[in-house]
Order: C-alpha cells, then structure tokens, then sequence
C-alpha cells in the first residue's frame, strides 16, 4: 500500500482571504482584551473586516472569513467546541444571513452602516436563541434583549461608519494612484 499525496494549490485569492481572516482574528484578540461591564457585549470589531470582504469581494468570501475567524479564535482561545463556540458560531451564521439578505435591498439606501447595524441584530439573535434553547431555557433571558439590542444598535452602526470610512479611503486612493 502506497501513501498517497494530496496537494493543494492556492492562489492569490486565497491567500488575501486568509490575511484578511488573519486581521480579523486579531481585531478578536484585541476585543477580548477590553474589558466589559456585561458579558457578552463587545464591539464586534473583527465585523468591520467582514463588511469591507462583503462589499470588495462578495457575500462568499465574507462567509470564508467570518467563519476562519470563528474557529480560529476558537482554537486559539481554547474553547472549541465549547459553548463560548456555538454562541460565536451561531451569532456567526445569523449575521451571515442578515448580510446575505441585504444585498437584495436597494444599495442606495442600504450601505455599510445598516448592514452592519442588520447584522449586529442578527447576531445578537443567534446568540440569544442559543442561550434560550441550550443554556438558559428560561424566559427571563428575553429581559436581556433591550440592553443587547442597544449594544446592536451601537455598536453596529460604529462598525458601519469604521467600514465605510476604510472603503471611502481605499477608493479615494484606488481613484488617485495612475493606472
């Protein structure tokens, strides 16, 4: 019996992808180092990246990296597989779908910022329906939905500004360097 070899081959693409799973993944270690007051609310600063690979290179690449950053920082936090994970995941993947319907509503009114404010909802939701259906199967987790839908709304809408404003500069600077 002979060992067979798999090789993979990569391109360009892939790579990028990756480094920007890469910054992503450490916009999450930054955020686990600012403390705060209520657990589970942070920032969702690694979502800024995933709303520039959304609009730059579409919803599939924004799939790729929001979902290496999930088990990457899972592994390199150490909670793979623990609950910490399928909150991450599954606020995750309802952000993901939140993104993916947006980008059928019209462009012109729906840019950066609400996607980013659509999302932090989604995955405040995910999260919540986690908690409730795993973790907490009480109804007193729904008394946490105001104060985690103003951290959305915050926090979303900041992210959304952050993103657009890196994708105003990068098409300024795209605009101004000759061809």
């Amino acid at each position: 019996m002979t060992a067979s070899i798999i090789k993979l081959t990569s391109t360009p693409a892939d790579h990028h992808l990756a480094k920007m799973a890469a910054v992503a993944l450490g916009l999450s270690v930054l955020e686990g180092a600012i403390p705060t007051p209520l657990p589970g609310v942070k920032p969702g600063l690694a979502n800024i990246v995933t709303l520039i690979v959304l609009a730059r290179y579409g919803w599939r690449a924004a799939v790729w990296v929001s979902l290496l950053r999930v088990i990457a920082g899972s592994l390199l936090f150490g909670n793979f597989l623990a609950p910490g994970f399928f909150l991450s995941l599954s606020g995750a993947l309802f952000s993901l779908l939140a993104l993916a319907a947006s980008l059928s509503l019209p462009a012109r009114w729906f840019g950066p910022v609400s996607q980013s404010v659509l999302a932090a909802f989604a995955h405040i939701a995910g999260q919540l329906l986690v908690v409730f259906l795993w973790l907490i199967p009480h109804s007193g987790v729904a008394y946490l939905i105001p104060v985690f839908a103003t951290a959305a709304l915050l926090f979303g809408a900041a992210n959304g500004l952050i993103a657009a404003h890196f994708m105003d500069n990068a098409r300024d600077n795209s605009a101004e360097s000759p061809s």
